[in-house]
């Protein structure tokens, strides 16, 4: 498996799929080991990803100071990894809680990056948070599913902080455009794929200042795309939107029927929008309106 150091000696380790330009893709979870990820739905036949695991999770090593599970603290990570890879300039996707470190790379280092992705991604780095009023949003659209009165009545528990652990694992088809065979199989790895005491560190006190990255966001000259999932609470699509506005060039994207993990609920309607923005030359459409204004590139799913 190839591997680099980081600046602090902790040695990590990525996982190369595909051909072609590469993409490097940070994780969720938050700290879970990129294998969640898969080949995102098929988007390995048009980039080589390049899947991170940020330290402490999957193949990469287990860091000296667990202070540096903090998510500032890894954006020196992810610098380093390009560095290692030879490139100027990098396209970064990140999902869910991945999305945090993402915005804070692009902000220390805005000029090595060309694009970012953002997937279901998480924003706290700018200032924007979920809530659970934003769950019970999302969580309303799914009263006809067969599971919905006792994955409803575990969310009560989380929501009043005395959730168990079949509580948590009770929630898991709220995330899921379908609660299907695959999904099912993708939520039972999720506890021994995360780094729980890495994860609670992940966004611990000082980990972001959502002034400056607001102001990075605002000056960021990559074009951004912003995926959401029509199913999903994280974000809501309308709070997506918000996130795409904040920078200069952004697109966003929502997939129909698709949740948290739209390349289990929709491989081909992700793969075909993240790789036509990539591939698409000139100005992005958010370019062609106004300065901070988002476009919604919503898909049909087909």
């Amino acid at each position: 498996m190839p591997a680099f150091t980081a600046p602090d000696g902790t040695e990590l380790v990525y996982h190369v799929t595909g051909e072609g330009e590469p993409l490097i893709c940070l994780p969720g979870g938050p700290m879970r080991a990129s294998a969640y990820l898969g080949d995102l739905g098929g988007l390995s036949e048009h980039r080589r990803l390049i899947m991170l695991d940020l330290r402490g999770t999957g193949d990469s090593a287990v860091p000296a100071d667990p202070a540096t599970y903090r998510c500032d603290r890894q954006v020196a990570d992810v610098e380093a990894l390009r560095e290692h890879l030879g490139l100027d300039r990098v396209d970064v996707l990140a999902h869910s809680a991945g999305g945090d470190l993402a915005l804070l790379y692009a902000a220390a280092h805005p000029r090595r990056v060309r694009t970012l992705i953002l997937v279901t991604a998480r924003a706290r780095a700018l200032g924007v948070d979920f809530t659970e009023e934003h769950r019970r949003e999302a969580a309303a659209l799914r009263v006809a599913e067969p599971w919905y009165g006792a994955a409803y009545d575990a969310y009560e528990a989380v929501w009043a902080g005395s959730a168990t652990d079949a509580d948590w694992d009770a929630v898991a088809p709220f995330f899921y455009g379908r609660w299907d065979a695959a999904a099912q199989a993708h939520a039972a790895a999720d506890l021994e794929q995360s780094n729980l005491e890495a994860g609670e560190l992940y966004a611990s006190a000082g980990a972001f200042d959502p002034g400056a990255a607001c102001a990075a966001a605002a000056a960021l000259d990559a074009r951004v795309l912003v995926l959401a999932g029509e199913l999903d609470g994280t974000p809501l699509p309308r709070v997506a939107a918000v996130v795409a506005g904040m920078f200069h060039r952004a697109e966003l994207a929502v997939l129909p029927g698709a949740g948290h993990f739209p390349w289990l609920d929709d491989p081909r309607g992700l793969t075909r929008v993240v790789a036509a923005f990539l591939d698409a030359d000139g100005p992005s459409a958010a370019e062609e309106g106004q300065p901070g204004s988002a476009v919604d590139l919503r898909t049909n799913g087909t």
